[in-house]
């Protein structure tokens, strides 16, 4: 008699994941209310959804680590939800001039760096070379979702906080700056790998 062997949970599902998943899932959600960006109620709602997925951010690396829910799908579709979220936001706020003039270059700036640093992990991942995120990488990260977040709630937290706006947009120069400095880290580090490639 054959014995039945107790089904291996997916790891696709676990509650890491799961968290990454909502990630992704927000961002059709945010685009879609700026659409709106003159609608109070629609900004009010982008900001609580955008906030949301800030949270998942965190938690999602948190539950993987505290409860041993890592996995090789968690750690791909992490980053990917993070830029999906950054870069579409900062379109649609420069498509409707919440960033417009000079802090375009910000929004640029992070935008570039984003695909920098993914082409180069790309390459470096074929090498076998990781390249740990550092802590002012972290800050980066930080800083550049909460300067969202203030632009995102734009004209609706001009209600409730007068100066929203404004403080958005010094905030995205900061990110912008820990942007360049954590964009030549990455640089720096996987450089060399790339000079010393025989192939």
């Amino acid at each position: 008699m054959n014995a039945v062997l107790p089904r291996r949970r997916s790891q696709a599902w676990t509650l890491a994941n799961c968290l990454t998943y909502g990630r992704l899932a927000a961002v059709p959600v945010v685009v879609g209310l700026l659409f709106w960006p003159d609608e109070i109620g629609a900004r009010f709602a982008a900001f609580a959804v955008f906030v949301l997925a800030g949270i998942t951010d965190y938690l999602d690396g948190y539950v993987a680590r505290t409860y041993a829910q890592s996995s090789a799908l968690g750690r791909m579709l992490d980053p990917i939800a993070d830029k999906l979220l950054v870069a579409a936001c900062l379109l649609m706020l420069a498509a409707d001039n919440t960033i417009a003039g000079w802090s375009l270059w910000a929004a640029i700036v992070i935008l570039c760096r984003e695909v920098l640093v993914s082409g180069l992990r790309e390459y470096l991942a074929e090498l076998k070379v990781s390249v740990p995120v550092s802590r002012i990488a972290k800050w980066k990260t930080t800083v550049q979702l909460v300067a969202i977040g203030f632009l995102v709630a734009g004209p609706a937290g001009e209600t409730v906080l007068p100066g929203t706006e404004r403080i958005g947009i010094v905030l995205l120069w900061v990110a912008a700056a820990l942007t360049i400095w954590t964009g030549w880290d990455y640089m720096r580090a996987g450089i060399k790998h790339v000079i010393d490639d025989p192939r």
